[in-house]
This record gives structure tokens, sequence and C-alpha cells, in this order.
């Protein structure tokens, strides 16, 4: 017998993809960059593996670079696995004008566009 409050109940309306990927993430409020690992990848979001030494970035918006995607999202959960390390799981966001001019800016000189 399975008890409801056992059975943790899926969120995502669509699935992730396997999608192994070292990659960077921005943290838009500080500018600050973390290098982390990607692991899997749907059209809205990312799961990904942190190290134990990052801080805490719950709730945060970032921008991570990850092999050909850039994504802007939201952490949306962080869990302690038992070797110490996260898994995070990031929400994708529409890209804001201000997004958008930070990454001109920091990436790419829209001069040469």
């Amino acid at each position: 017998m399975v008890l409801e409050a056992e059975v943790m109940q899926e969120k995502r309306k669509i699935g992730r993809v396997e999608f192994k990927a070292p990659s960077v993430v921005v943290i838009c409020a500080t500018g600050e960059t973390l290098y982390v690992e990607v692991e899997d990848a749907s059209p809205k979001g990312m799961g990904l593996h942190m190290k134990d030494d990052r801080p805490d970035i719950m709730g945060e918006d970032i921008i991570i670079v990850a092999d050909t995607v850039i994504m802007y999202a939201t952490v949306a959960r962080m869990a302690k696995r038992e070797d110490g390390t996260y898994t995070v799981g990031i929400h994708g966001k529409k890209f804001t004008k201000e997004v958008l001019e930070y990454l001109f800016k920091h990436i790419g000189n829209p001069e040469d566009m």
C-alpha cells in the first residue's frame, strides 16, 4: 500500500530529456558566476547539478549558458544530495528588455550586429 503523502507529485507539464552540459550561471542580482552541470532540459526548464561550495540561490533570477542554449530563469528548487552536492531545478522566464540589454553589454557588442 502506498500512502498519498509518500508519492512526489509531478508539477512539470513538459517532460525533460537528458542533456549533459557543463554550464555557466550568472546570478542577475549580483553578477556572480557559478559553474554547474546541466543534467536534463525541457523548453521551459532545466535540472542542474551544483557543487556544495556554491551559495544558496533558491528564488534567484539567473541566466544560464549551457552548450548552445541561453535561458533566463528562476531557481525553483534546491535539494541537497547525500554526497553534499545539490540538485537544482530552474524554470524559464521570458527575456525582459533589461536582461537582453545586460546580455548585449556583457556578451557582445550591439554595434557589431
